[in-house]
């Protein structure tokens, strides 16, 4: 069900969810959180659908804050959507015009779920201290995307000036593979400290830059950012260690699979799937504390990155792979479905579903209650 309501107050939006959710039964207290969108008019269809299915694993009362024309009358414009038009959630979308635009907080506050916490997100772009804005302020966390900005590098530089407890931003959460795959590739042996990173990425890639910083605050050894072209995204990883490099290449085929090489072992292929917009979204509705690790990445890590040349000059320095190790068809048909769904490294597949029953048995004593239970 969808409801309009022009030139309307804030008012009239809550009496109407009252309304609604007697007559339809849209259980507005079922919600677990309230979700403000900050957006303009050129993108708030693309918002609304895009928060719409992320909350269907977090429901919750979403919020549209749409900024259009800032000249002319303040006025409101509302719609409401319900039911089938809003899946888990309830949609309210609110058109700010004239002075109205600068006082949105104004606006949303009488909308916000009781006893619940408010998450805001900016899908375009934002302002330069989120924090501190006036809808950033009620929100227990703030979530901005930095591929949106016109220079991906100065939108970085912004959120580590500006950076508060709850801030975070999707492009970190687009690496989240990357950064499981990599760290599970130092917990085999041989056990030795990595020397050097060098990571290989388009220049206007904010993810690239933030593994960078994630890997440099994390193995406190130099890293090197160098460049590919335009498009190319987050490409190649080494981390050199005195035994051997780890490589962890990005396929050349298109598809969501790399190739991590470690020595001393076969190359293997991995899973490398790239999350859509709306399930990164949903990946960061899971928590709502404070992401250490990515302001340790953003504030610490990133200013030590060094910066400099292409990926072709450090293959032929031999710093970088060249590309994908070679994996013969044998090795590639031995990868599991498992593995290529998202399983970590050295995670077991379905072959191993009766090992692990056996394992569970023996952890059951002779009353088959669990050791922890008597």
């Amino acid at each position: 069900m969808i409801v309009d309501l022009p030139s309307c107050s804030a008012a009239d939006v809550a009496k109407t969810l009252v309304r609604l959710r007697n007559e339809v039964g849209a259980m507005a207290m079922g919600r677990v959180l309230t979700l403000v969108v900050v957006v303009d008019e050129q993108g708030a269809d693309e918002a609304v659908e895009i928060a719409g299915e992320a909350t269907r694993q977090h429901p919750a009362r979403i919020l549209v804050v749409v900024s259009a024309n800032a000249r002319g009358s303040g006025r409101l414009d509302a719609q409401i959507r319900v039911g089938g038009d809003a899946g888990a959630s309830e949609i309210v979308v609110l058109r700010l015009y004239g002075a109205l635009t600068r006082h949105g907080d104004a606006v949303v506050t009488p909308l916000l779920l009781p006893d619940s916490p408010v998450v805001a997100w900016w899908p375009g772009a934002a302002v330069a201290d989120v924090a501190r804005s006036a809808l950033g302020r009620m929100a227990h966390r703030r979530i901005t995307d930095a591929t949106t900005g016109a220079k991906a590098a100065t939108e970085l530089r912004r959120r580590a000036k500006h950076y508060e407890p709850g801030d975070t931003d999707l492009t970190w959460t687009r690496i989240t593979r990357w950064r499981a795959l990599l760290a599970a590739s130092l917990e085999t042996e041989p056990f030795e400290p990595v020397q050097r990173v060098v990571v290989a990425g388009e220049a206007e890639s904010p993810s690239c830059d933030l593994l960078a910083g994630w890997l440099a605050q994390a193995l406190r050894c130099p890293v090197q950012r160098v460049r590919t072209p335009a498009g190319s995204g987050l490409q190649s990883v080494r981390m050199d260690r005195a035994s051997g490099p780890i490589d962890l290449v990005h396929s050349t085929d298109g598809s969501d699979t790399a190739t991590l090489s470690v020595v001393d072992s076969q190359p293997r292929l991995v899973a490398l799937h790239s999350p859509t917009a709306s399930g990164a979204l949903a990946a960061e509705l899971r928590r709502l504390d404070a992401d250490e690790i990515y302001a340790r990445a953003l504030c610490e890590g990133l200013p030590q990155v060094q910066r400099g040349g292409t990926r072709s000059e450090a293959v032929r320095a031999g710093a970088s792979p060249a590309g994908p190790a070679p994996i013969d068809d044998a090795d590639r048909r031995s990868v599991s479905s498992s593995a290529l769904a998202g399983a970590e490294p050295g995670s077991p597949d379905r072959r191993d579903g009766d090992a692990v029953e056996r394992a569970v048995q023996e952890g059951l004593d002779e009353s088959g209650q669990q050791p922890d239970e008597r």
